[in-house]
């Protein structure tokens, strides 16, 4: 049953304030550097600046000595893969490019880990691609893929291909049953790049069982486009897509399951391609106004109704899917990135908006409630003026739900690049800054922060610098967090 612009209106006319604070997780206000206030311009058009606040958080970053990664006094890391250094069970050099990561229970006390490879284009260009291992290809042409992590308890680590010829394997999503869903950010059909089959799909990679993966098959009934992040509804059965794109913005997207279909492990290889519906959304504020694009919302705590329009070709024969629909029908927003399932509803990151958005924002978080059919703006950064300068925080990326309250947002901004926290009440610490230095000293250059996501037992951080490749394992006296 859709929502419809009057329900909407009546309804927040009715609970008023409340509407503002839907989810068990209060309105995250910013990060330093964001406006929690009026507008994303800031009272002398520059952002806040200052690390968290009293009581919040495990203090300053020390300098590592390695240069790699800064943490706080007591904290600690170890790198477990490094492109081009530690090596497959095969043999082969672990591939570059790490992105999106799930943590899950392995046998016998291990940690299992799929670890997303976003690796673009002709596989020529790339010194250390995705094994083609026997059985495990989608397309030989293509760079991309999945590499399973087994961590066990004594340290030692194991790596093996879990998917491969796949293509910019961005981030993705863990599955309610345990496995884990991969998603290609790109539209790249066959004969582009030497490509020998389309591609802008997602595939489910168990790390478990290793035959589950043989053969891969596209989920082709979630859609064809530049895929970002999915997120399973373990209560309705939705999934929830994000697409990374401009020209124009890209889409939130729900896919709904047939009728009597029940996920599981292997389920999804059994739909048609054509099964269910694919989605996408569309806003209207507490009025009843349409909004296009979410850069609008200029406040935290900003409730959104959101009704859902079919995707005419989901396949994108002919036109992208986010082309399908003319002005008015959807809502947009620049850099959809990181999703998270938590607190009974999704997590959506917009990394950013520039020129091509209504307005300017260097990051926002929502939160999108299923059974309210609501999303709220949980976190809003204002536009970051000098990104060299340690500080302030701008480009959220890959997001993670923590144990200890709040969230951990991976940066993908500009100039330095931390791992930071956002407690329920909005305030904000950093965790980690990236000190691998790929330019030079009179012009430093660092990587993004990928991969966030806590072990199962909530005892270990993961998080990878995507270039190199390095996946990182931060442990240390993790307490809960004050709101």
């Amino acid at each position: 049953m859709s929502l419809s612009r009057r329900d909407f209106a009546r309804k927040s006319a009715i609970t008023g304030a409340g509407v503002a604070l839907a989810g068990s997780v209060g309105a995250l206000a910013t990060a330093p550097g964001a406006l929690a206030a009026t507008d994303t311009g800031g009272a002398d058009g520059e952002p806040a600046r200052g690390h968290g606040h009293h009581g919040v958080g495990y203090g300053p970053l020390l300098p590592d000595p390695d240069g790699i990664l800064a943490l706080p006094a007591g904290f600690e890391y170890r790198v477990i893969t490094y492109s081009g250094k530690t090596q497959l069970e095969s043999g082969e050099f672990t591939p570059s490019n790490h992105d999106g990561t799930a943590a899950f229970d392995g046998p016998r006390g291990t940690t299992l880990l799929v670890n997303n490879h976003e690796l673009a284009g002709a596989r020529a260009q790339w010194p250390h691609p995705v094994p083609l291992t026997e059985g495990l290809v989608y397309d030989p042409a293509a760079a991309g893929g999945c590499t399973v992590v087994e961590v066990r308890r004594g340290g030692e680590v194991a790596e093996w291909v879990g998917i491969a010829g796949t293509a910019t394997n961005c981030a993705g999503g863990s599955t309610p049953w345990g496995t884990w869903l991969t998603c290609e950010e790109t539209e790249d059909k066959a004969g582009k790049n030497g490509f020998t089959k389309d591609h802008g799909y997602v595939f489910e990679v168990d790390p478990e069982d290793r035959r589950a993966n043989r053969d891969p098959k596209p989920v082709k009934a979630f859609g064809r486009y530049a895929h970002e992040a999915v997120v399973i509804d373990p209560k309705r059965g939705h999934a929830f897509l994000t697409e990374d794109a401009s020209g124009p913005n890209g889409l939130l997207y729900r896919w709904t399951p047939p009728e009597g279909f029940r996920h599981g492990r292997g389920e999804l290889r059994t739909l048609a391609d054509d099964a269910g519906v694919v989605q996408a959304f569309k806003c209207f504020d507490s009025g009843g106004k349409f909004v296009d694009d979410l850069s609008r919302a200029t406040k935290t705590g900003t409730v959104y109704g959101v009704d859902w329009v079919t995707v005419p070709d989901r396949d994108a024969k002919q036109v992208s899917t986010r082309k399908q629909f003319g002005e008015g029908q959807i809502t947009r927003a620049r850099k959809l990135e990181g999703m998270w399932w938590g607190d009974g509803g999704a997590y959506i990151v917009s990394s950013y908006a520039r020129a091509e958005s209504p307005v300017q924002h260097d990051g926002q978080v929502w939160f999108y409630d299923p059974k309210r059919r609501t999303l709220t703006l949980k976190v809003l950064i204002g536009v970051n003026p000098d990104p060299s300068v340690d500080g302030a925080f701008d480009g959220p990326d890959n997001i993670t739900v923590s144990p200890y309250g709040g969230l951990v947002i991976a940066e993908d901004g500009e100039g330095v690049q931390h791992l930071f926290g956002a407690t329920e009440s909005g305030r904000t610490y950093p965790i980690a800054r990236n000190e691998l230095n790929q330019g030079t000293a009179e012009e430093p250059e660092y990587s993004e922060f990928t991969g966030v996501t806590f072990s199962p037992d909530g005892r270990t951080l993961y998080a990878n610098i995507q270039t190199p490749g390095i996946m990182l394992a931060i442990t240390g006296p993790w307490k809960r967090q004050q709101r």
